[in-house]
């Protein structure tokens, strides 16, 4: 479950279009054909982990599977879209009240953590096309921000593992605004000032509804990221977004081949 891995572990706002993406699987849902570009090149790009960059979704739904599977409980169907934007903690304090468990949110962290922990350094792959479309970034001088909530402890063993961990001049969590989640702007907003760019120079890659609303409610662009995770809310994903792409390939080319 992407949503769940992202959030564990200024100029006038653009008028948002959507984008149409090359390369889309058949099975995948359709998205529209007209992306909304900026008339210059924004100077940084601001990237979420999980579902975005790193393809961990199956990691987080064994994870919940087998979580509440070892407490005789199924996972239910509005389970991931309820905590998709909630930080580590509020996650944890709220499977506690959920399922009406007898744990620390201390305890339900680590044991997450420890399930993850493995799979994050040997298994996540990156999304098909990202160390190529980094390196096109990068290139071209623009400057690059991780926006995520994952733990350290799971999000530099998968960076590394997958080769991105070097191209990124700052690496945000929610942690660093105290445990604000991205169903407000606040970490886009620390990537940004970090980055030294003004919210409208900034593009945010998500792939949560709630990521893409909050990057643009302060006035920077947003292209989403098709995942499995996201496909019930693809739709007002696709009428909210500046683009949309189903993997890297498909990411707009928005700067100056260096």
């Amino acid at each position: 479950m992407n949503k769940t891995g992202i959030n564990r572990l200024a100029a006038a706002e653009p008028t948002p279009t959507h984008a149409g993406t090359g390369g889309a699987d058949a099975s995948a849902p359709s998205a529209p054909s007209t992306p909304s570009v900026p008339s210059t090149s924004p100077k940084a790009a601001i990237f979420d982990l999980d579902g975005t960059l790193l393809d961990s979704m199956g990691v987080w739904d064994q994870i919940d599977m087998d979580f509440l599977s070892r407490r005789g409980f199924d996972v239910p169907d509005d389970y991931v879209p309820t905590i998709s934007a909630m930080p580590f903690q509020q996650v944890a304090a709220y499977t506690i009240d959920r399922f009406g468990l007898d744990e620390t949110p201390e305890a339900v962290m680590a044991e997450w953590d420890d399930m993850a922990h493995e799979a994050y350094a040997t298994m996540v792959e990156a999304k098909p096309g990202a160390v190529e479309y980094l390196t096109y970034l990068r290139d071209a001088g623009v400057k690059l921000a991780i926006a995520t909530s994952l733990t350290p402890s799971l999000r530099e063993p998968a960076m590394k593992h997958v080769g991105i961990f070097d191209f990124f001049n700052t690496i945000v969590s929610v942690d660093d605004v105290h445990g604000v989640g991205k169903d407000k702007p606040d970490v886009y907003l620390l990537a940004a000032s970090r980055l030294g760019a003004e919210t409208s120079e900034c593009v945010v890659f998500e792939d949560i509804l709630e990521g893409i609303r909050s990057a643009k409610s302060v006035g920077m662009w947003a292209w989403a990221m098709h995942d499995d995770s996201s496909d019930g809310q693809w739709d007002a994903i696709c009428a909210l977004a500046d683009g949309v792409m189903f993997d890297f390939h498909d990411a707009p080319r928005l700067w100056p081949e260096a």
